[in-house]
């Protein structure tokens, strides 16, 4: 009897088993499912973002490959090992006054910079040389003794650096052409500049004080950058100047920030020509970074000299060596 009572009892239970395993079955296939188009949904997101990031990358390669330019320089180190193993690399900034003021010759290079960036000890140093410093150019010894800034004029790059590398017994891994008109977008692209006035004066409208710290965009950081014959020490007072924005300029844009803002490149693209790839100045931007914390600068010193009826800036052998001395020590790992 007690079997006979219990067997529709054993019977209901099984039912509600059933019953209880098929929602529990019919809940895990959902969950199943759900994750699945989670998981679609992810996929198809980083699919597209890989796309867009891929795209965004080859805009910026294709920016900076418009700026692409192989010096063809016979450069005394392998460049390209330095910046791997990040060590110290040299770089020469080259600026030209073509794109200011509507020019667009070649001319010569107005301001010459050999700038090394040293990740261990955290400093940049940036050492000018005069636009009229006496030298032989290399490979046009017929056109020789000649003013440093002429090599640009008869063998563009390539002869500025192999005057440099000579001269100088340093090397020169990279460099940097712009002319003002690319300094001035680079400036304002950045936001500004903020530079403190060595000197009091004037020049093409624009007003400056002794002492006066000046937050200044491209056009104004030109003005400051370019006056030359009301500064009492001439062109070497404008080399000062010139230091001041450059490190200004560099404090801002050596970063990621600024090598992935196509804008920023874009702006440049057109009035820079360098031999840092995409891929150099991605390693610049992560490696050295710190470099900015310490800036060094300094000058090569000449005397005026009036030689068949060019006036020269001759630099002393032992200034020459002083500078040797400074860039070398810069270069040290």
């Amino acid at each position: 009897m007690s079997d006979e009572n219990n067997r529709p009892l054993d019977s209901n239970n099984d039912q509600q088993m059933h019953h209880h395993e098929h929602r529990h079955h019919h809940r895990h296939h959902h969950r199943r499912r759900g994750w699945k188009i989670f998981w679609s949904v992810v996929g198809v997101l980083v699919l597209v973002a890989i796309f867009f990031a891929g795209m965004a990358w080859h805009n910026l390669k294709s920016t900076t490959d418009d700026m692409y330019s192989s010096a063809g320089a016979n450069k005394s180190r392998d460049a390209q090992k330095v910046l791997d193993q990040k060590k110290p690399v040299s770089i020469l900034l080259l600026g030209t006054d073509t794109g200011a003021l509507g020019r667009d010759y070649k001319g010569r290079t107005d301001t010459m910079m050999i700038m090394t960036l040293n990740p261990k000890t955290k400093t940049t140093t940036i050492v000018s040389l005069p636009r009229d410093m006496k030298v032989n150019l290399p490979d046009y010894p017929q056109y020789s003794p000649a003013k440093i800034n002429a090599a640009y004029t008869y063998g563009g790059v390539k002869e500025s650096i192999n005057t440099i590398q000579q001269h100088f017994n340093i090397p020169i891994d990279y460099y940097v052409l712009v002319n003002m008109g690319g300094l001035e977008k680079a400036i304002n692209q950045v936001g500004g500049v903020d530079v403190k006035s060595p000197l009091t004066f004037d020049y093409e409208g624009a007003h400056f004080t002794k002492g006066e710290t000046y937050h200044l965009n491209g056009s104004k950081a030109l003005k400051f950058s370019r006056m030359r014959y009301d500064d009492p020490q001439g062109d070497y007072g404008r080399q000062e100047r010139q230091r001041l924005v450059i490190t200004a300029l560099l404090k801002k844009s050596v970063s990621y920030k600024t090598v992935l803002n196509r804008a920023f490149l874009k702006s440049v693209s057109d009035s820079s020509q360098t031999d840092l790839t995409f891929s150099d100045m991605m390693n610049l931007a992560q490696n050295y970074r710190s470099t900015n914390e310490h800036v060094v600068q300094d000058h090569a010193q000449g005397r005026t000299s009036d030689e068949g009826g060019q006036s020269f800036e001759v630099v002393p052998t032992s200034e020459q060596q002083r500078i040797s001395n400074i860039i070398q020590n810069s270069l040290k790992n």
